[in-house]
C-alpha cells in the first residue's frame, strides 16, 4: 500500500492514472483518513504517522507486482507536477515517502525474472556453441583426411 496526497491533479489526470494501474493489476482509492485509521489497526498494520493521515489521501493497491504500478504513480506525479507519495507499508513495515519514491526506481518483478532468465540461460547458450564448434571441426577434419586420399570435397 503507497498513501498519496494526490491533491491538484485534475479528475482527468486522476482516471488515466487510474486506467494505468488498473492494467497492472493496482487500484488506486480515494481514502478517508479517518475510516484509513480504523482498518489499519482492524488489520493489524503499523501505525501510520500524523503526517501520512493530514490532508486528502489516496491509496495505491499492488496485488501483483509491488513496483511497476509505483513507477506509474511517480511518474504520473512527476508529469503532473503535483501529487507526493507520503509514504506506504511493504511487508507490514512502514516506510516513509523518500523510501517509497525510491523503491520505484528498482527494476520491475517481471524485468528482474527476465534478467534471472537469461542470466541462466547464457551459459547453456555457451555449451551449445562449444559442442555445435567441435561437430563442425569434425566435418571439415573429415572432409580433409577425404580430400587428402582423392576424393572431392562435398558441398
Amino acid at each position: 500500500m503507497v498513501f498519496t496526497n494526490y491533491k491538484g491533479l485534475k479528475m482527468s489526470q486522476l482516471s488515466d492514472l487510474r486506467n494505468k494501474l488498473r492494467e497492472q493489476n493496482a487500484e488506486l482509492s480515494v481514502t478517508k483518513n479517518t475510516l484509513l485509521m480504523v482498518a489499519s489497526k482492524e488489520v493489524g498494520l503499523p501505525e501510520l504517522p500524523k503526517e501520512v493521515t493530514e490532508g486528502p489521501i489516496a491509496t495505491l493497491f499492488s496485488f501483483e507486482d509491488e513496483i511497476s504500478p509505483l513507477k506509474i504513480l511517480v511518474k504520473a506525479f512527476k508529469d503532473a507536477q503535483m501529487g507526493e507519495v507520503k509514504g506506504g507499508i511493504l511487508n507490514a513495515q512502514f516506510l516513509d515517502g523518500a523510501s517509497i519514491t525510491k523503491l520505484s526506481a528498482l527494476p520491475s518483478k517481471l524485468e528482474l525474472q527476465a534478467k534471472v532468465v537469461g542470466s541462466l540461460s547464457s551459459p547453456l547458450y555457451g555449451i551449445v556453441g562449444v559442442l555445435h564448434a567441435n561437430l563442425r571441426n569434425l566435418v571439415y577434419a573429415l572432409d580433409q583426411i577425404k580430400l587428402q586420399r582423392g576424393g572431392e570435397l562435398s558441398s
